[in-house]
């Protein structure tokens, strides 16, 4: 993504909150971004694409943290899970994206509603699968209705608490209760083979993997190409290390990650953060269906 279509979002999302997202207009972005109406449609086709841009980016930010946390660790670790689930919410009060999906939700707009829709159950998609690797396969049958009712029981207890107390609500606290809630109930289901959602329903997430490995290495020629220019030592050894790498008849996982991991905290708050999570992205893809397939 290029700086200037960043900066454009930076702005829209920035109006959204301010004014919320229907009172914002297209003209609006225009003015206060200082750009022309072909620029905006030249990256967005419309002022709902804009939005899912912003939401978008928050959504690669959190796969990527996730991910990180994974790093050397073990996937049945109760803790990291329950971190993971955290990654989500900081990442929405990090950029401060909660007035935006407040606005979203009350919305009429069934296209808006349908793309958060979409993402709302990919994240059920995805705790259901870690909620397996936490507690087996035998946890399988029943991890989706599991998942549905930690998401359930977290959401419910922070809108109790935000209108109850004025005290700040302790996130961290809160997940790590309903996890000890969730051992009681997994446990339970598991015992009494209890099932209400659909199968179809835990179907694993669909990755578009075809030229996943084609892409990356495309991806990092062109973020090479920016590091040449503004002559950034630390990062050209990152992503040259990984090209190497990627083209081996058999990239090493491990060190794929921990690199990745190291690239991107060297990158962290630096102009092209954005462009090397874009590129980190698609490699946590290609990891994880290595691992699956080794």
């Amino acid at each position: 993504m290029n700086d200037r279509k960043r900066h454009v979002m930076l702005i829209a999302k920035q109006l959204f909150i301010n004014k919320g997202f229907t009172s914002t207009s297209v003209q609006d972005i225009l003015e206060d971004a200082k750009i022309s109406k072909g620029t905006f449609y030249n990256y967005f086709t419309s002022k709902n694409e804009c939005l899912m841009a912003i939401l978008e980016d928050a959504h690669i930010e959190s796969v990527i943290r996730r991910r990180e946390l994974l790093v050397g660790r073990d996937k049945k670790d109760k803790d990291i899970l329950a971190s993971q689930i955290l990654v989500r919410m900081q990442v929405s009060r990090e950029l401060n994206l909660l007035p935006i999906y407040e606005a979203v939700f009350h919305s009429n707009d069934e296209e808006l509603r349908t793309y958060v829709k979409t993402y709302h159950v990919n994240e059920l998609k995805w705790l259901a699968g870690r909620l397996v690797d936490v507690y087996g396969e035998e946890a399988a049958p029943h991890s989706f209705d599991c998942s549905v009712m930690t998401i359930g029981m977290i959401q419910h207890l922070r809108h109790f608490w935000a209108s109850g107390s004025s005290k700040e609500l302790d996130i961290e606290k809160l997940v790590h209760f309903t996890f000890r809630r969730m051992d009681a109930l997994m446990s339970d289901m598991i015992k009494q083979q209890d099932v209400l959602l659909e199968k179809q329903m835990m179907t694993p997430l669909e990755i578009p993997l075809m030229g996943l490995k084609e892409k990356i290495l495309d991806d990092l020629l062109a973020l090479k190409t920016k590091l040449e220019q503004e002559k950034n030592e630390i990062g050209l050894e990152y992503t040259d290390f990984l090209l190497a790498e990627l083209q081996t008849e058999n990239p090493r996982v491990s060190i794929l990650e921990a690199v990745g991991r190291s690239f991107r905290e060297a990158s962290n708050r630096t102009e092209l953060a954005d462009s090397v999570n874009e590129v980190l992205y698609l490699l946590w893809k290609f990891i994880d269906f290595t691992k699956t397939n080794l």
